[in-house]
């Protein structure tokens, strides 16, 4: 690697990949490094051996899998939690069930991206995480448009489709950001639409407040609704809106 490239990463993000297949560490460590201001600085092949790197090497990231040997990445991330490590995980890992989803989120996975992925996917959560740190690390207060911005990946730069700027999140009154974020986030793992039912059994809230959710995010564009018809009454079945330009 070209010296000016050291230099350039010497201020970087530092990743650690707890990961056991050696071709996903491969692939996980190209598709980090391609994304400007991140570094990987260690490749762990066991939980056990990731708890032993993190107090070595001090990482700001972990990237860490699920499905390994010995320790897998659940007690992997609640062992980090123990130890009050000073380090924010994300995961990429093949398991997709709701309650090994679940638990990674409520230990405080900043991300979960599903395998197989692609290289957009990785790149939109450093970047994501990123403008996270950046705001958590100025000395300052937030106000609540700028912590919802943080929580949902709004910019102020952020447009419409017609080039006009969107104005700041702001929620009715009743609404929580966090169980705003706990649907989305919900919602990201889906592959087909969902009833405000479904989505209330997958989050653990009643079918009446996930509606009212719903509703204000389908009111906001960011989740589409489809009715969807068949015996009896037609369903309310929501999905997110696909981005500007972009899919789902």
């Amino acid at each position: 690697m070209a010296d000016g490239m050291n230099e350039f990463k010497r201020d970087a993000f530092r990743v650690l990949l707890i990961e056991d297949d050696p071709m996903v560490q491969e692939v996980n460590s190209q598709f980090v490094e391609r994304v400007e201001g991140y570094r990987v600085v260690g490749i762990a092949s066991s939980g056990d051996e990731g708890l032993r790197m993190v107090k070595e090497l001090q990482p700001d990231l972990v990237i860490l899998d699920i499905f390994m040997p010995v320790r897998d990445g659940i007690e992997t991330l609640l062992e980090l939690r123990r130890n009050q490590a000073p380090v924010d995980v994300m995961v990429i890992s093949a398991a997709n069930d709701m309650r090994t989803i679940e638990r990674m989120l409520q230990n405080g996975a900043v991300d979960y991206i599903m395998k197989p992925f692609k290289f957009e996917r990785v790149k939109q959560a450093l970047e994501h995480y990123r403008q996270m740190k950046a705001t958590l690390d100025s000395d300052r207060t937030a106000t609540q448009s700028e912590l919802d911005r943080l929580l949902f990946g709004r910019t102020h730069d952020a447009s419409s489709p017609d080039g006009q700027k969107e104005e700041p999140l702001e929620l009715p009154k009743g609404l929580q950001a966090v169980t705003l974020k706990q649907i989305m986030q919900f919602l990201i793992l889906q592959t087909e639409a969902l009833s405000a039912e479904e989505v209330a059994e997958g989050i653990g809230i009643a079918r009446v407040t996930a509606r009212r959710y719903l509703d204000y995010l389908e009111k906001s564009g960011q989740v589409r609704l489809d009715l969807q018809y068949g015996v009896g009454r037609p369903v309310n079945k929501y999905t997110l809106s696909s981005p500007p330009g972009g899919s789902r």
